[in-house]
């Protein structure tokens, strides 16, 4: 592999750089090709003598060639690298990933450097560009990362239900509160408990029990908006933060959740099990002076729910 003669002095480096894992392109500044090592030609499938002097965009056109434009101008007025992480960019030529060991990657994440080469002026006439196949640190960042993702969330879920677990909702209740006071807008709380639940539980059993408790966390799921909070308080309960809304539309929601827990029916193998559930809802004011004061007055409406008969919504 041959560099044009005022990169001569560059030889030394391409004989080093053709035995190594590391991808070398050499540039001019109107981007055509001027050397292409081995590890280049192993992943591309194009020789050096095939792509020589081709124009680099050309050959590959799924390269982003504005953003490339601008690295190599920059590097080329200023005469200082430049470099790029697979964060940034995953990679820049599309190579497949050949690595075994992480086979669940499809393409090659990789490095960039940026170096410029200057002429014998000490003007810079060309660039080279180091690739370097970073594809194994990166997948084992990527799975870590997914990995503690799927960590925070289930220490933030309950794992019965998929619901917010009791401390992750007492969080948002806390900063839902908090946002009443700095904007005073109107906002619900509800504290929802499932009837006679312990005779579900000593008549079908603790699993059928379960499966009661996971579909009212549907219910309840299928039928509050995006921005709205539910959670699992503990046991056969479950609390919701709807945010803007006030009394009388947070008994609509709560309504709609009590009807369709009524008539659920749920096949389980010791017996077919229905139940109901009650509801007390809570608009807060000015007040309770934090969020469990708040918390407190939901929970006496979904006590005079129990009390006045059951299956039924208490505004408190």
């Amino acid at each position: 592999m041959a560099l044009n003669q005022n990169s001569n002095e560059f030889h030394w480096l391409m004989d080093m750089l053709e035995s190594v894992e590391v991808g070398l392109v050499v540039l001019d500044l109107n981007f055509h090709v001027q050397a292409w090592n081995g590890f280049m030609e192993h992943h591309s499938g194009i020789t050096a003598s095939r792509i020589q002097e081709k124009n680099l965009f050309e050959v590959f056109p799924d390269i982003p060639q504005a953003w490339l434009t601008r690295k190599v101008d920059a590097v080329a007025m200023l005469n200082t690298r430049a470099f790029t992480s697979w964060e940034q960019r995953p990679y820049l030529f599309r190579f497949r990933n050949t690595r075994p060991i992480t086979g669940t990657e499809e393409f090659m994440f990789q490095n960039l450097t940026i170096s410029p080469i200057t002429g014998s002026n000490g003007q810079v006439e060309k660039v080279c560009l180091l690739i370097y196949d970073v594809t194994e640190f990166a997948s084992s960042k990527r799975a870590l990362e997914r990995a503690n993702e799927q960590l925070a969330k289930l220490s933030m879920t309950d794992r019965l239900t998929g619901l917010l677990n009791r401390g992750t909702w007492e969080n948002l209740v806390d900063a839902e509160y908090e946002r009443f006071r700095r904007y005073s807008q109107a906002t619900s709380l509800v504290m929802l408990d499932i009837d006679h639940f312990k005779s579900v539980n000593d008549s079908y059993g603790h699993l059928a029990g379960d499966e009661a408790i996971r579909q009212a966390a549907a219910v309840i799921k299928n039928n509050i908006r995006q921005s709205d909070s539910a959670g699992r308080y503990g046991g056969e309960e479950f609390g919701i933060v709807l945010p803007e809304t006030d009394a009388e539309n947070a008994r609509v929601i709560c309504e709609r959740i009590r009807q369709t827990v009524e008539k659920l029916v749920i096949d389980t193998p010791p017996g077919t099990i229905r139940f109901t559930v009650s509801l007390g809802v809570c608009q807060l004011t000015e007040e309770p002076e934090n969020y469990m004061q708040w918390m407190q007055k939901a929970d006496e409406a979904l006590y005079q729910a129990k009390e006045s008969g059951r299956n039924r919504v208490v505004v408190g």
